[in-house]
């Protein structure tokens, strides 16, 4: 963690504190004033974007090489371009992946963040900027019942991120590059931190996201209620 922030220190957890407050205030809006839903949706969606592009610009006017080090191909990348279609359009195959990666990864993202002491202070106000926007995001759409995810989303999921993980291999491999950690772990201390040696952490996450993603699903197990 950079000098300034310590792990689950007061300052990371006011951090942490303050996303699911942000949620639940947008929440409550919501609900007084029903018409502010799509502002609100497109303020958040803006914002993301903005966030994500302040990392890439700052690493840009840096002069660092670009490609390969440097492109949108982390979980947490993919998952914020999800949610910002997700949040325009409300499309619910959009949702029901962002909403699992979102509070599988971005949480555990923030929970345990990848940054060192030599982290400039920038990075990390944008690592929890859009991470933290990206929980909020989607803890404020299920709140507002906005979104839920559907039936069968965690098997969709797991589809798709592991689809997305041969993908991000090979380009791993091509390019010598370690987007989603699939060649090492990261130098923090992390879930993965725990999980064995490569490959064996890599096959390990797959009961563990299968398990978060079934306790994210728990409190949708019944249809959501008919409108009055």
């Amino acid at each position: 963690m950079p000098a300034h922030l310590h792990l689950f220190g007061l300052v990371h957890l006011l951090i942490l504190a303050a996303v699911p407050l942000l949620a639940a205030l947008l929440a409550a809006l919501h609900r007084k004033h029903p018409s502010s839903s799509r502002p609100v949706r497109v303020v958040l969606a803006v914002m993301l974007f903005l966030s994500s592009a302040l990392n890439f610009a700052y690493y840009a006017l840096r002069g660092d090489r670009m490609f390969p080090d440097h492109v949108p191909l982390d979980l947490c990348d993919v998952s914020l371009y999800l949610l910002i279609v997700a949040l325009l359009t409300l499309k619910p195959v959009l949702f029901d992946l962002a909403y699992y990666y979102a509070l599988a990864g971005a949480t555990m993202s923030l929970l345990t963040p990848n940054l060192t002491d030599t982290t400039p202070a920038i990075l990390s106000v944008q690592f929890f900027a859009d991470h933290g926007l990206m929980v909020a995001a989607v803890l404020y759409m299920v709140w507002s019942r906005q979104a839920r995810p559907r039936p069968w989303s965690v098997a969709r999921a797991m589809l798709a991120v592991n689809i997305y993980a041969a993908f991000a291999f090979t380009f791993d491999t091509v390019f010598n590059s370690d987007y989603m950690f699939l060649r090492a772990k990261p130098d923090t201390v992390s879930l993965l931190t725990f999980l064995g040696p490569w490959p064996w952490y890599i096959l390990a996450t797959e009961p563990v996201a299968l398990a978060l993603f079934l306790m994210l699903y728990l409190p949708f197990r019944r249809p959501a209620p008919s409108a009055a």
